[in-house]
């Protein structure tokens, strides 16, 4: 048994929307921020040449809109993720803010890293996430509600279903997506197991 906070059962909040398939993860954050020994702030670069791009053509990312500051639900298109397996991807998502994504499609190991940290990846046809964008875009203000149980996105005067694999959705509705919850809920199990456990001895010269 799991601590309530590590159940991951709705989400609600605005959304923020970010075009373009097979975003990979070296767009979601480039290869340059990851010297660090941690993941502390790498949400400051998520995204960082795009926007950077989008600066110097006059244009402004939806990332540095001030109208989605603050949105906790990303919508993205097909394949977002993809590309090389790293898991500070996800990390500079959530960091920001964001607490789920909603795409046509994820790279197999981002829907993996984005799980282990408690980030919902869910996923609806195409027409579909264009109806969410279009939404968000229309308004910013927005409110959408995203229903793990249910598998559904509501918003904006709709709902949409949404397609979540079972044992990723057990594992969000139950906690047992956080490794680190699971040992520290049964501490005293751990630290008796410990104890029972063979440990070599070594004799000191």
């Amino acid at each position: 048994m799991t601590t309530s906070s590590s159940r991951v059962e709705r989400i609600t909040g605005r959304a923020i929307v970010v075009r373009g398939h097979d975003m990979d993860t070296d767009r979601i954050i480039p290869a340059r921020f990851l010297k660090s020994v941690t993941f502390a702030g790498l949400e400051q670069h998520l995204f960082e040449d795009d926007r950077q791009a989008l600066r110097q053509a006059g244009r402004t990312h939806p990332f540095d809109q001030p109208a989605h500051q603050g949105a906790a639900m990303l919508f993205a298109n097909d394949n977002f993720g993809c590309g090389s397996s790293r898991e500070h991807a996800p990390q500079a998502i959530a960091r920001w803010g964001i607490r789920a994504v909603v795409a046509q499609s994820f790279g197999e190991i981002f829907f993996g890293n984005s799980l282990m940290i408690g980030l919902p990846c869910l996923t609806a046809p195409a027409p579909a996430i264009e109806r969410l964008m279009a939404l968000a875009e229309a308004d910013p203000t927005t409110a959408f509600e995203i229903d793990i149980r249910a598998r559904v996105i509501r918003g904006g005067g709709v709902e949409v279903p949404l397609a979540l694999p079972a044992a990723v959705q057990e594992s969000l509705l139950l906690g047992t997506w956080d490794a680190t919850g699971l040992l520290l809920d049964r501490y005293e199990e751990v630290e008796a197991a410990g104890r029972r456990l063979p440990y070599p001895k070594f004799e000191q010269a």
